[in-house]
């Protein structure tokens, strides 16, 4: 089984400069699931950048689905885990790219059958 704090088809530009940073904000949103899909918001790849300044981090997420009933929610546990994680203030950004299976983790995508090139 895969490790759910990891997306090895992800990575985020903040992850050059403070890889361990990067590494407990990621520990932390793993523990933020799609109630609908049974996945974290990592394995999903719905966090797509992470930007950190010293005084803020900017995080710009997705949902799968525009209309996703639980957004209000998530978007607030993802900025609660984030600020947890990086104590400091976390803005979570909400980004218009559409969600595809592609961007799941490789992992989570076999066990669900899918097949990547």
């Amino acid at each position: 089984m895969n490790d759910p704090t990891e997306n090895k088809s992800l990575r985020w530009q903040a992850e050059e400069d403070y890889p361990e940073l990067c590494q407990k904000l990621r520990e932390n949103l793993s523990e933020v699931n799609d109630p609908e899909l049974g996945l974290n918001i990592i394995q999903l790849g719905l966090i797509r950048e992470v930007t950190i300044e010293p005084e803020i981090v900017t995080i710009r997420m997705i949902l799968t689905t525009p209309f996703c009933p639980y957004a209000g929610n998530m978007l607030e546990m993802t900025r609660e885990k984030a600020e947890e994680a990086l104590d400091r203030p976390v803005t979570v950004d909400l980004g218009l790219e559409p969600w595809d299976l592609s961007m799941m983790d490789e992992d989570v995508g076999n066990e669900w059958g899918l097949l990547y090139p």
